[in-house]
């Protein structure tokens, strides 16, 4: 398999799609287990996780590197989840995670908005949730009191998401 080669940009974030192998609907009923593998990673590597939507078999982040490599904070918490995972059931062995994820750089302020916008409108746009503040494994609610999003957003009216998000 060939070395995907990332850009690297200090000071920019990063939006990010990654899929569970074969889609097994994994994430939600063990997110305690990925936001332990984050949790641990993040202290080891320093980046931060700024926005996030945790769905059954794939998740978003968008994430500041801060100064660490990105695929390698990647890696890394997919690796510490997998032995979590596989420790919870028992397992020794099989894959969890597809091999690549999508990544892409935020350009400028409308670029961050759309994703955030995405990302916190993902469990609707699935059918997971009636709205965004229904579904309790994003950072909806933090933006929501950060004053980001009025209280009704995406209830009412859909949100566009008829971009290429990496899904």
């Amino acid at each position: 398999m060939s070395r995907i080669r990332r850009l690297n940009l200090s000071g920019h974030l990063y939006f990010t799609t990654h899929v569970t192998y074969q889609r097994l609907p994994i994430l939600v009923e063990n997110v305690d287990l990925f936001w332990r593998a984050e949790a641990e990673v993040r202290r080891l590597n320093g980046f931060e996780s700024v926005a996030w939507s945790v769905l059954p078999y794939h998740l978003h982040l968008l994430i500041d590197p801060a100064g660490s490599d990105l695929s390698d904070s990647i890696k890394r918490i997919k690796l510490k989840f997998s032995g979590l995972y596989r420790s919870r059931y028992g397992l020794t062995s099989g894959r969890l995670w597809q091999y690549r994820f999508w990544d892409h750089v935020i350009r400028d302020e409308e670029d961050l908005y759309r994703h955030l916008d995405y990302i916190h409108y993902n469990a609707v746009k699935h059918g997971y949730a009636q709205s965004p503040g229904d579904w309790p494994h994003s950072s909806f609610a933090k933006f929501l009191e950060l004053g980001y999003y009025p209280k009704e957003w995406g209830k009412a009216n859909p949100v566009d998401t008829d971009e290429d998000f990496g899904e």
